[in-house]
């Protein structure tokens, strides 16, 4: 079950966009990629400053289309979007108060992917730390604290989110200490996410209802992306170069969170296009090849903004 409804015609459409695309690119398998993609009809429901209730926007009908959109793969800094939205919650049920630190890090982490700011975020949600190993009854208690976001999403009963693992900081160089150990041997409790899951978590940012109208506005201000070229040269280290907003025309607007390691380079964002329909792209790709490739992500982006025109 997800949270938009299967669709003959986007069904045929997005079947046709994958076809396309490994057509072009021979070298992506087709294992190693994940697609959810939802299209707002008219009356849009999304990005009107929380004007729907939360019953009222959970209720109201939309379309979709996804391609191995419940497959578990290592979201990069997609997860940042998750810490995101508990960062808000907490502060929204004052379970933490805010400072400019905090405000600092929670800007640098969804704007620049700042790693160490997203460390930050993590311990200020959990009240925890890194550093050495621990005693085994001390790190129990610390691995307890660890999952508190987790519980948190499970707590919301998305049946999208029953797969999904949260735990984890995201890193440059890796873990040491009690991160590495808490990571596993074989880096089994390392994060995972789908793309309907992360599509779920971003619907509902973009539809004012995480955590609450203001709280969803304000990170939605944090998400906004520039598609200006001359912004973009001067910031190499932006989020829309090599992902889907590099495959929108410049009059486009984005509201993104790109991820990228070695193995994987991923997108979720939600996009209006003047004279067409919102919709929302979350696209997930996997392997050494693919991480390196700026080209895929971009050109499926092309290739949907071009299918919204049908609809």
């Amino acid at each position: 079950m997800t949270f938009f409804r299967k669709d003959e015609q986007l069904d045929s459409i997005g079947d046709r966009i994958l076809e396309t695309t490994w057509a072009e690119f021979s070298h992506l398998a087709r294992n190693q990629i994940a697609l959810t993609w939802i299209v707002y009809d008219p009356p849009v429901s999304v990005n009107t400053g929380g004007a729907l209730s939360p019953d009222a926007f959970w209720n109201h009908p939309i379309r979709g289309y996804a391609y191995r959109g419940l497959e578990r793969i290592y979201p990069a800094s997609v997860v940042k979007l998750f810490y995101l939205v508990a960062v808000y919650e907490w502060l929204e049920k004052e379970m933490i108060v805010t400072s400019p630190e905090l405000q600092r890090a929670i800007r640098d982490a969804i704007v620049d992917s700042s790693n160490d700011a997203t460390s930050l975020m993590v311990d200020v949600l959990t009240g925890t730390t890194s550093g050495p190993e621990l005693p085994p009854a001390p790190f129990e208690t610390w691995k307890q604290q660890r999952n508190i976001v987790n519980r948190y999403f499970q707590s919301l009963g998305w049946p999208e989110l029953e797969s999904i693992n949260v735990n984890q900081k995201t890193w440059c160089d890796g873990p040491y200490g009690r991160e590495r150990i808490f990571l596993g041997e074989l880096m089994e409790n390392r994060n995972m996410l789908t793309t309907n899951a992360t599509a779920r978590l971003l619907h509902s940012i973009v539809g004012g209802v995480a955590v609450s109208s203001q709280a969803s506005q304000g990170m939605m201000k944090l998400m906004e992306r520039s598609l200006d070229p001359e912004e973009l040269a001067a910031d190499p280290e932006n989020q829309v170069t090599g992902f889907l907003g590099a495959g929108l025309p410049e009059n486009a607007q984005l509201w993104s969170k790109a991820g990228l390691t070695s193995q994987v380079r991923h997108d979720a964002a939600y996009i209006e296009l003047p004279g067409v329909s919102p919709y929302l792209l979350v696209v997930f790709t996997q392997g050494k090849a693919q991480s390196q490739n700026e080209a895929i992500l971009p050109f499926v982006s092309q290739q949907v903004a071009s299918a919204v025109q049908e609809l």
